[in-house]
C-alpha cells in the first residue's frame, strides 16, 4: 500500500508550554534562529531559536518515537512509518534543518533512505521556499554541509545524499572507510576525512570536522548507534523529539530500536534532560528538551579554558 503522506498536511501545531525561564539566551548570549518568517509561523508559532555552545558546535538531535520508544524498525525503516506519514513532523525537520550549518547522519540511515538528501528543501517540498528565505535571512548558507558519518565507508557514491552538486558533503570515516572510499569515485565536493583507527569513529571526531566546517549548529538525525555516541560523550545540548500516538511492540523476534542504542548509562549517571517546550499536532506530540545544567557546567568549562 502507498503511505498517504498528506497526513495533517497544513495543519498548525497549538502551543501547549513553554518553561518560564526557558529563554533563548539561558544557556550563552548566542543564538541561532529567532522571529519565523509569517508562512512559517503560522504553523510553528512566531519565534524557534537555539542557544550556541561557548566553546564547541551546538548539537541538537530530531527523532520521532512511538509511545513505546521506537524510532526503526527491523529493516531499518523508521520515521514515516513511527509517525504514521505525518506532515507536521516533517515540517518541524525542515525548520531544524532550515536553521544548521550541518547536519549529521549515519550511513545506515542514508542507505535506508535512498532517494533522500539532507536538506531543508527535500524533507518538506510546500515549504521549500519558505525555508530557503528563512536561510537567507538568517545569512547561513544556501544548503547545510552533509556530514555522513561511516566506520566501514560503505556508501553508494550516486545517492542524492553525496551526488547533489549544490550541497557540501564530508564523509567522516577511519582509516579503514578511507581506504575504500579512495575506490569509490566520489564527486568532487565530497571530502572524505580519515578520523583513524579502523574500528569506530569517535565523538570527538565529530566535533573536529563541524569546527573544520565553521558549523556553530549541528543537527544529528541518527541513527540510533550514532546518537548513542553522542550521548555517551554528552555532546548532545538539545532533543527534538515527536511522540507519535501508537504502539510498536517489541519481542524476541524484532529488531526495533529506540534512539538511542549502545550506551547504557549506569544508575544515576543518566543524560538528565529539562522540558523547554511543548506543542501538540492533532494527536501527536512535539517535545523540546534541553541538556540540563548545560548553563553551570558549560560556563565553568569556558571559564577554565580562558583561564589557562
Amino acid at each position: 500500500m502507498t503511505p498517504d503522506r498528506s497526513t495533517g498536511r497544513g495543519l498548525a501545531l497549538e502551543p501547549l508550554w513553554t518553561r518560564p525561564e526557558a529563554t533563548d539566551t539561558a544557556v550563552t548570549g548566542r543564538m541561532r534562529g529567532g522571529a519565523l518568517p509569517p508562512a512559517l509561523a503560522t504553523r510553528y508559532g512566531s519565534r524557534l531559536a537555539i542557544p550556541l555552545h561557548p566553546n564547541r558546535p551546538t548539537i541538537v538531535a530530531n527523532f520521532v518515537a512511538s509511545l513505546d520508544g521506537v524510532v526503526a524498525m527491523a529493516d531499518g525503516s523508521g520515521g514515516g512509518e513511527i509517525s504514521g506519514w505525518f506532515e507536521p513532523d516533517r515540517f518541524v525537520m525542515g525548520l531544524l534543518r532550515s536553521l544548521a550549518d550541518a547536519i549529521v547522519v549515519g550511513a545506515g540511515t542514508v542507505r535506508h533512505a535512498p532517494a533522500h538528501e539532507w536538506t531543508p528543501r527535500r524533507v518538506n517540498r510546500a515549504h521549500a521556499a519558505d525555508y530557503e528565505a528563512w536561510r537567507g535571512a538568517l545569512g547561513l548558507a544556501p544548503q547545510p554541509t552533509t556530514v555522513v558519518v561511516t566506520a566501514t565507508g560503505d556508501v553508494d557514491p550516486a545517492h542524492p545524499a553525496l551526488s547533489a552538486p549544490d550541497v557540501p558533503v564530508v564523509v567522516l570515516t577511519t582509516a579503514r572507510g578511507a581506504r575504500h572510499l579512495a575506490d569509490l569515485g566520489l564527486a568532487a565536493h565530497v571530502q572524505v576525512v580519515d578520523a583513524g583507527g579502523d574500528m569506530r569513529v569517535a565523538p570527538a571526531a565529530v566535533v573536529d570536522v563541524l569546527r573544520a566546517e565553521h558549523a556553530a549548529l549541528a543537527l544529528c538525525e541518527g541513527g540510533p548507534h550514532l546518537l548513542a555516541n553522542l550521548v555517551a560523550a554528552d555532546l548532545v545540548d538539545e532533543l527534538f523529539l515527536t511522540l507519535a500516538p501508537q504502539v510498536m511492540g517489541r519481542s524476541h523476534e524484532t529488531d526495533r530500536l529506540g534512539f538511542v542504542e549502545g550506551f547504557a548509562a549506569a544508575a544515576g549517571a543518566g543524560r538528565w534532560l529539562d522540558l523547554v517546550s511543548v506543542h501538540r499536532g492533532d494527536d501527536h506530540l512535539f517535545l523540546r528538551h534541553r541538556r540540563r545544567g548545560a548553563d553551570r557546567r558549560d560556563q565553568s568549562r569556558s571559564g577554565s579554558a580562558s583561564s589557562r
